[in-house]
């Protein structure tokens, strides 16, 4: 029997906080579905799963476990294809000072600001000391659901109202151009993420094929 302690519930509240956050900001910057509350769930499901295989060789990671969690949950709700990401960032520190003390939401910040793919490419890493792997946890997680193609469909559908063929050829397009990439350019550090995103991207790889018949 799992027992309950205080850091647990401590830790469960501001988790119920941070989605209760995405719920809100995602309406209020009108975030469609494949940025909104699904896929920060699915992120921080995978960042779990990822803390949950590392930590047992880096005991250190559970002092930064609040810093994971809330950086998965809410790294979205700043991206710069829905409002100003600087504007996205202050409103979310700003909601997380009541709950969180100033350096581990500097870090958080510092997390969201240079975790994405493009970001990646141009900059490679930030150097984040101690919480360098809690740097990556959340990165390789967000990239984990970067291999749903159904998720990068449903965002071109939105953006430009176009019809799913054209949202699924440009779909397929960003995969061959950068998901199948991804593995290649070694942008998993983790073992967890390492193996995951094999078994994702055979997956894809099927999915693909079944949506090409529809195109043919």
């Amino acid at each position: 029997m799992k027992i309950i302690t205080p850091s647990s519930i401590a830790i469960l509240n501001l988790i119920n906080i941070g989605f209760k956050y995405v719920i809100e900001t995602s309406d209020y910057y009108k975030i469609d579905e494949s940025h909104a509350l699904k896929h920060s769930m699915e992120v921080f499901g995978y960042a779990k799963k990822i803390y949950e295989s590392e930590v047992i060789n880096n005991p250190f990671l559970e002092n930064h476990k609040e810093i994971i969690f809330m950086a998965a949950i809410g790294h979205d709700m700043c991206d710069k294809k829905y409002m100003v990401e600087k504007e996205g960032i202050l409103r979310y520190k700003n909601y997380l000072s009541d709950y969180m003390n100033p350096s581990e939401i500097d870090i958080i910040e510092r997390i969201i600001e240079t975790m994405s793919y493009s970001k990646v490419k141009l900059s490679g890493y930030p150097e984040l000391g101690e919480y360098q792997l809690a740097y990556h946890i959340v990165r390789e997680a967000d990239l984990l659901c970067a291999y749903d193609l159904d998720r990068c469909i449903i965002y071109k559908m939105f953006r430009d109202n176009s019809t799913y063929n054209t949202a699924l050829i440009e779909a397929l397009k960003l995969f061959e151009d950068r998901v199948f990439k991804m593995r290649k350019q070694k942008l998993f550090k983790t073992n967890f993420s390492k193996k995951e995103s094999m078994k994702l991207h055979k997956k894809a790889l099927t999915n693909i094929k079944i949506l090409k018949s529809i195109l043919d």
